[in-house]
C-alpha cells in the first residue's frame, strides 16, 4: 500500500462492530478440528460477499481466499489463521458463551479468524498493493494436522507463496503489544499413551490373586515426571504432561481393572531430547509393568515439529509490528515457549515466521490462559491484528515487480 492508502484500523473503524459481532458468533458456534462446517461457511460468505475469490475444501472444511493487488507484482504472501474450537466446558458467563455442549474457543481461534477476515475486506476494498495476497484459514490446528491436510492437498502447488505468516494472542501481554523472535519460537510436539493390562480381580476376597495395573499405573504417574529432571541435560527445555487417566468403573469399587491407561503429551526443541522422552517413557512403563506381573503398551507419535521462525520473514514482521503499534511496543526478543503450532508444517514448505499479539486481561485484571474454561479472546486486539495484518502486506508487497 502506497502513504496514502487509509491506514487499516481508521478503515475498518466504520465496520468494526460488525467484526465484533463476527467473532462473538464463531464463539457461539464453536466447533471441533475438521468439523468446522458452520464456521467454514460464514468465513466463505463473508470472503464471497467482500468480492474474494474463495476456494473451499481444502482438509475438507478448509477456505483459501485470494485478493490480487491493483499494482503490477509477481510476488505472493500467505496470511493463515485458525478455526477449530476444542472439547472444553466454558465457564466465562459471557452472553456470547458456548451454546455446543462441551465444545469452547478456548484459544482464541475465533479472534484469529476474525482479525484475517477484517484485514481480507480491508485488502479487497484498497487492493493498493503489488502482487498477491493468499488468506488461509485453516481447520483443525488442535491436534488434528489441519495444516499438514492442506499442505497435502495441494495449498502450495495451487497457491505458491513467497513466504507464509501465522499470528497467536498470548494472554497476559498487554493489548498493543506484539512479539517476535528469529529463530526457534514453539516446540516439537509428541502425544503419548500407556495401557497397562493385567487381570484384573475381586478387591475384597481375592486381591492377592490380581495382577494389580492400579499400582502400576500409579508407580508410572510418580516417576514419569523425573524424566525431565533426571535424563534432559538442564541447560536444554522439555516438557512431560499427562492429560488422562482413566481405569476401572467409579460404581464398583469392588473390582480390580484388568486395565489402567495414561496418556499425555511431551514438548521438546531437539529431535535428540525428544528421542530420549519417547525412550524413558518406553522404560519406566515397562519396569512399572513387570513390577506387578502386568504388561505394558506403550504408544508414542509425533504430532507438530518444532516452530522456527526464518530470520528474513521475521524482519518483515517487526517491521509491521511496529507500524502497527510502535517500536516501543514491539518484543523483538520474546521468549520460546513449549506451546505447539500446526503452523510449523506450512513453513516446511514455505519461509514464514509466527507473532505473537497481546491479548490482555480480564475486565477484574485476571489473566486466563488458552486452554482453560474461563478464556476469552479480547475485542479490543482486532483491530490491531488487522493493521499487523495490512502492515505485513505494505511490507511485503509495496513494490511493483
Amino acid at each position: 500500500m502506497t502513504a496514502s492508502s487509509p491506514d487499516a484500523a481508521q478503515h475498518i473503524a466504520p465496520y468494526l462492530d460488525e467484526l465484533v459481532a463476527i467473532r462473538r458468533d464463531i464463539h457461539a458456534h464453536p466447533e471441533l478440528g475438521l468439523k468446522e462446517y458452520r464456521t467454514s461457511k460464514l468465513v466463505a460468505d463473508k470472503l464471497q460477499e467482500w468480492g474474494i475469490e474463495t476456494d473451499v475444501g481444502m482438509a475438507g472444511t478448509g477456505v483459501v481466499g485470494i485478493i490480487r493487488g491493483k499494482r503490477p507484482g509477481q510476488k505472493t504472501i500467505g496470511l493463515r489463521a485458525d478455526l477449530d474450537a476444542l472439547p472444553i466446558i466454558e465457564e466465562t458467563g459471557v452472553d456470547y458463551a458456548s451454546r455446543n455442549d462441551g465444545i469452547m474457543h478456548a484459544c482464541g481461534h475465533d479472534g484469529h479468524t476474525t482479525m484475517l477476515l477484517g484485514a481480507a475486506r480491508y485488502l479487497a476494498e484498497t487492493r493498493d498493493f503489488a502482487g498477491t495476497v493468499v488468506l488461509i484459514f485453516q481447520p483443525g490446528e488442535e491436534g488434528c494436522g489441519g495444516a499438514r491436510k492442506m499442505v497435502e492437498d495441494g495449498l502450495f502447488e495451487k497457491y505458491p507463496c513467497d513466504a507464509v505468516y501465522g499470528l497467536h494472542n498470548r494472554p497476559g501481554m498487554p493489548v498493543g503489544k506484539i512479539g517476535c523472535r528469529p529463530g526457534p519460537l514453539l516446540a516439537s510436539g509428541s502425544w503419548w499413551q500407556v495401557k497397562f493390562v493385567g487381570t484384573g480381580g475381586h478387591g475384597g476376597g481375592w486381591a492377592y490373586k490380581a495382577t494389580d495395573v492400579t499400582v502400576a499405573g500409579g508407580n508410572f504417574l510418580a516417576m514419569v515426571h523425573s524424566i525431565i529432571s533426571r535424563n534432559i541435560p538442564s541447560a536444554d527445555t522439555a516438557v512431560i504432561s499427562v492429560g488422562h487417566v482413566s481405569s476401572g468403573v467409579v460404581t464398583s469399587p469392588n473390582v480390580m481393572p484388568a486395565e489402567f491407561l495414561v496418556a499425555g503429551i511431551a514438548r521438546t526443541f531437539k529431535p535428540e531430547i525428544n528421542e530420549t522422552v519417547k525412550r524413558r517413557i518406553t522404560e519406566i512403563a515397562e519396569a512399572c509393568a513387570a513390577m506387578q506381573g502386568c504388561k505394558a503398551e506403550v504408544s508414542y507419535w509425533h504430532k507438530t515439529h518444532g516452530v522456527t521462525n526464518e530470520l528474513e520473514q521475521t524482519a518483515v514482521a517487526a517491521a509491521a509490528a511496529a507500524a502497527t503499534v510502535g517500536d516501543a511496543n514491539v518484543i523483538s526478543d520474546i521468549p520460546q515457549s513449549t506451546g505447539g503450532e500446526d503452523f510449523s508444517e506450512m513453513m516446511r514448505v514455505v519461509p514464514g515466521t509466527f507473532s505473537w499479539i497481546g491479548n490482555g486481561a480480564a475486565p477484574d485484571g485476571s489473566v486466563h490462559m488458552v486452554h482453560t474454561p474461563k478464556y476469552n479472546f479480547n475485542d479490543d486486539v482486532i483491530p490491531v491484528g488487522v493493521k499487523f495484518w495490512s502492515e505485513i502486506v505494505r511490507a511485503e508487497l509495496d513494490v511493483s515487480v
